[in-house]
């Protein structure tokens, strides 16, 4: 058994799915401007102020060029494999099925992980709501 076998491009639009792709450009902008405003303005803009004070604002600069180097690999990613897919599917590509396994996991922890911040920072919005009604 071979932990580290790989797909060819080949292979990969040979077994890719019929579906078609509909997210364009516009919701895709949409879908990370949801994930901003659900975590990071609501949910951690007043605990990164408590500690990083002032910096908060060359935090968030930093935060949009570390996002914008991370959009440049994913588009260097879709010019590579002409497949829909995801960091798993890259990385089965070009490193093999081990790395593809440990990076198919870790989106799954990395999105359950995200859910949990967002519904811990909305459920203390809520109560202080509560609080305010008795």
């Amino acid at each position: 058994m071979d932990l580290f076998r790989k797909k060819s491009v080949d292979q990969l639009v040979a077994e890719s799915t019929p579906l078609k792709r509909t997210m364009r450009t516009f919701d895709l902008a949409m879908l990370g401007i949801g994930a901003i405003i659900g975590t990071g303005i609501f949910v951690l803009t007043g605990k990164g102020a408590l500690t990083a004070g002032p910096a908060l604002s060359v935090s968030f600069l930093l935060a949009a060029v570390c996002c914008g180097f991370a959009g440049l690999c994913y588009a260097e990613f879709a010019a590579m494999a002409p497949v829909s897919g995801s960091a798993y599917s890259y990385a089965y590509l070009a490193f093999g099925e081990l790395i593809a396994f440990v990076i198919g996991w870790d989106l799954i922890l990395e999105y359950a992980l995200q859910a949990a911040t967002v519904s811990a920072g909305w459920s203390g919005y809520f109560n202080k709501l509560l609080e305010g009604f008795g």
